[in-house]
């Protein structure tokens, strides 16, 4: 078993993304990498108790353990909720259609 592990853990911003690539001791887990990365330092906005994260798009704890080629997630809470954005596009597709077939029926 090899002593250290290869990690990336990715911020993403709404324009890019930002990646720090590192090795960690073996058995290392997902919060001493997000440490490690200083990504933290650099966003303020990253609060550990509030952002979730995940592995791969797979939320896990914090204390999960890593293994080598692991890519640490940190999320950023939603602006919108992504059930209440569906419906309001299902309400105004709904509304266009209603439209449109009263105009095709009126000509």
């Amino acid at each position: 078993m090899a002593d250290t592990v290869f990690i990336e853990v990715v911020y993403a911003l709404s324009q890019r993304q930002d990646l720090v690539q590192l090795r960690l001791p073996a058995g290392g887990t997902v919060q001493q990498a997000i440490e490690a990365s200083a990504l933290p330092q650099k966003y303020p906005e990253i609060d550990l108790k509030k952002n979730k994260v995940g592995v791969f798009g797979k939320l896990v704890r914090l204390d999960a353990p890593l293994r080598d080629r692991d890519r640490v997630e940190i999320y950023r809470p939603l602006i919108a909720d992504p059930k209440e954005v569906r419906k309001k596009r299902a309400d105004e597709g709904k509304a266009m259609k209603k439209g449109a077939g009263e105009e095709a029926q009126g000509a």
